[in-house]
């Protein structure tokens, strides 16, 4: 432990006690699998999904979300809270999946220990 210990000094300086009691922030993963055309069939849903991603990011449940670069590489969005329930409501609730543009969803708890 002395050795981890030193080389950790050697990156975080004095704050090593402080870097090691980091406790984690849960957050909640959900993330889309999408039709290979996901970006032009989206246009028709797309102002109600903006819609629902605003009303849970002013609640404060949704943090960040987004689209990959490659537009049938699905999407993620970032949830805090206390269980998967926040990103659930709005899997279950979202035009995308209603309407068939997401062909697979799924929540994952993701324990954040730096960042937040």
């Amino acid at each position: 432990m002395a050795n981890a210990r030193s080389s950790c000094t050697a990156w975080v300086g004095n704050n090593v006690d402080a870097a090691l009691s980091i406790q984690p922030v849960v957050h909640y993963v959900l993330r889309y699998e999408t039709i290979a055309d996901y970006v032009t069939q989206r246009q028709p849903y797309r102002e109600m999904h903006l819609a629902l991603a605003s009303s849970a990011a002013s609640r404060g449940e949704l943090v960040l979300g987004g689209a990959f670069d490659d537009p049938s590489g699905g999407a993620m969005l970032v949830f805090r809270g206390d269980s998967p329930e926040a990103a659930e409501r709005f899997a279950q609730s979202d035009p995308y999946v209603l309407n068939g543009l997401v062909t697979r969803w799924t929540v994952q708890k993701w324990n954040v220990v730096i960042g937040a």
